[in-house]
């Protein structure tokens, strides 16, 4: 009975600090999907710049970071053009610290932490040798990921789990849960899969940024047509969530009517 009522305890605790928010407007794509949080925005972004310098750290360590200044360069301006299109999702990213960088390394992945901390990896430029099209579907994505909180929302689950293991421990001597926000952010960006949903969304938000940024959104049915060809011998990260390749080329396909007109108002001279 004791256990009983400290369990119930617990779950009031989780209950009074969730959080039901809307992180984006939905869009010409209609992303509308409410989450729940348990951490605030401002605590996941100080971990997401802890985690995001140490990755930094380690590139360069490595004489990673950066040295190919001319795909740093293209990987910046392509970035620059989706960036200029996020207010459409939510007015607050205009003034998010930005940063975009390129580790040199064969593996293909990309990723944006919270707060937009971007890394494109060279292999997936190079060895599926993108379109600049084709790596704006990639950047939008991963933006999206950042748009829409997906990281806050993952280390939120995480955070409400440890912290009733926490909370218990502190009553019945479990022991404490250590939550490390950088920590928990490094575990979701690089050993945690998005969702199928999470995924479906970033989907659908990146393609409307790529397409108001003016590039032309067919190219994110031949990105994804490339990684589901590409030969490494094992499963590329970026390909290592939900849907399948063709699941998503049928989701983008169906979106296409919806973007094609901005791609259009935007290719205007």
């Amino acid at each position: 009975m004791k256990y009983l009522n400290i369990a119930s305890a617990c779950a009031a605790l989780l209950l009074v600090a969730c959080q039901t928010v809307s992180t984006t407007a939905p869009g010409a794509v209609n992303v509308e999907r409410r989450q729940h949080m348990w951490v605030s925005e401002a605590e996941v972004e100080q971990g997401a710049a802890k985690s995001y310098a140490e990755e930094l750290g380690k590139a360069r360590g490595k004489g990673q970071l950066n040295t190919d200044a001319a795909l740093a360069s293209r990987v910046r301006s392509i970035a620059d053009r989706l960036i200029k299109q996020t207010p459409v999702f939510r007015a607050d990213a205009a003034g998010w610290a930005w940063d975009v960088n390129v580790q040199t390394t064969p593996e293909l992945n990309a990723y944006c932490m919270p707060g937009g901390k971007i890394m494109v990896y060279s292999g997936l430029v190079e060895k599926l040798k993108l379109s600049d099209a084709e790596l704006a579907t990639v950047v939008g994505h991963e933006m999206a990921h950042a748009l829409r909180e997906h990281s806050r929302e993952a280390v939120s689950r995480a955070y409400a789990e440890q912290l009733g293991l926490g909370v218990l421990g502190a009553l019945t001597g479990i022991g404490d849960s250590g939550v490390q926000l950088a920590g928990m952010i490094t575990q979701v960006t690089f050993e945690l899969p998005h969702s199928r949903v999470q995924e479906a969304e970033a989907d659908r938000i990146g393609l409307e940024l790529m397409a108001r940024a003016g590039y032309d959104p067919h190219a994110a049915l031949s990105l994804w047509q490339k990684m589901a060809q590409a030969d490494t011998g094992s499963t590329p990260a970026f390909m290592s969530t939900h849907p399948s390749s063709s699941t998503r080329q049928a989701d983008l396909s169906a979106l296409l009517p919806r973007v094609l007109p901005l791609y259009a108002a935007a290719s205007k001279p």
